[in-house]
């Protein structure tokens, strides 16, 4: 038997990697004989970038960037053996990157993504994968343009500076955020970095909001970035102005493209000025990880997640796994924490089982407490039903 194991982590509790260390003690306990691999899952989220340099090989590169208040910080990106770079935009402009008590997306800029796209493309990158969840910015994406060479103009014709340094980063530059949106006449391309012409963008998004109004970046992210009401009302006259500025530039309406919205409108941004192509995370990892060529001559593919639910076939890695599994009619079935409302949807997407770790009722601190010891358990039943399986299609009874 070969197995091959794919699960995501269980935040908080087991790893990718640590789940198939489980999974392997228990199938050689069961067949001894297996062949064992496995790769690590993440869903375009957090993580993405390790999951992809496990799989895949590669290094990670670190630079210094700024923050969404216009802190320097350090920040990595993943650069594979192709010089593919994989990008996750979370972490130079990411939410936990705030503290709640400055979160104020007038104030916040994704200059810093911007800056890591530019390392890539200097380090000689021409295939860059940007994850964009997890945002603390609603500036449209300007800041991160500006950073590669993108001219934002009022007016007058002067560059908008942003407000976010004046607060948080004393005499740093300044940079384009939210509230500039509204001010934006006019955009400059001219000294755009040459480099992304020649080179091609992928965009992991899983999420397909517009680019404005009620289901747009504004009201439906901005909330949870320290949008007050009247905050959010303010941002959208905005992102109005910046729509109908792309429209012009551009002739695309990003109130009808798909994922617009994301990471505060950059996923606008990434489509219209770097003319990336949207894809869903899970999708994006299985690619960059070569997921498809692992699948030879595997028997079993085993993957899951800390809690399976009516999400868990929105864009997520048991979803991802079991169609692609399917695809090569290969079987797959799943070991989560526990199952909500709407798991049972995974069986139309390649997934034959759910396997939940927990035995018992315990309260969650007990299950999250005994997570690998759950876990190696539901392993150890899930592989004495597959044997039970094996040998009764052998026609030999079980001992």
């Amino acid at each position: 038997m070969k197995f091959l194991f794919a699960s995501d982590s269980f935040k908080g509790t087991l790893s990718s990697r640590r789940t198939a260390e489980l999974l392997t003690q228990a199938a050689g306990e069961v067949f001894p004989d297996c062949g064992c691999s496995f790769v690590e899952m993440a869903d375009g989220g957090e993580g993405t970038v390790d999951a992809v340099l496990s799989a895949a090989g590669g290094h990670k590169r670190t630079i210094n960037v700024h923050d969404p208040l216009g802190r320097i910080i350090r920040a990595s990106y993943g650069v594979l053996r192709d010089k593919t770079a994989v990008i996750e935009m979370a972490a130079a402009s990411g939410l936990t990157l705030v503290p709640p008590g400055l979160r104020d997306p007038r104030r916040t800029t994704s200059f810093g993504t911007g800056e890591l796209i530019a390392d890539a493309l200097a380090a000689g990158c021409r295939k860059i994968t940007v994850a964009i969840g997890g945002s603390a910015t609603n500036d449209g994406g300007t800041g991160c343009m500006q950073a590669l060479g993108v001219r934002f103009l009022d007016e007058n014709g002067r560059e908008l500076p942003g407000l976010c340094i004046t607060e948080t980063a004393g005499s740093a530059p300044g940079f384009c955020t939210g509230a500039d949106l509204a001010q934006i006449r006019s955009i400059d391309l001219t000294g755009i970095n040459p480099l992304i012409r020649d080179t091609e963008f992928t965009i992991m998004c899983d999420v397909t909001n517009p680019l404005c109004g009620e289901n747009g970046a504004t009201y439906t992210f901005g909330e949870q970035k320290g949008g007050t009401p009247e905050i959010l009302n303010e941002l959208e006259t905005g992102m109005q102005n910046y729509r109908d500025l792309l429209l012009r530039h551009s002739g695309v309406n990003s109130d009808e493209v798909p994922g617009a919205g994301a990471a505060g409108g950059l996923g606008a941004a990434l489509t219209v000025f770097l003319n990336g192509k949207m894809k869903s995370g899970i999708e994006a990892v299985l690619d960059l990880t070569g997921f498809d060529e692992k699948l030879a001559d595997v028997d079993l593919v085993i993957t899951g997640e800390g809690r399976a639910d009516g999400q868990s076939v929105c864009g997520k890695v048991m979803q991802g796994v079991g169609l692609r599994c399917r695809k090569y009619g290969i079987p797959a079935v799943a070991i989560v924490g526990s199952m909500g409302a709407g798991a049972e949807a995974l069986f139309d997407c390649g997934i034959e089982s759910i396997i939940t770790t927990v035995n018992g009722i315990m309260p969650l601190e007990e299950a999250l407490e005994r997570a690998e010891e759950l876990y190696l358990g539901a392993a150890r039943r899930m592989f004495r039903m597959l044997r039970a399986g094996h040998l009764s299609s052998r026609g030999i009874a079980a001992r």
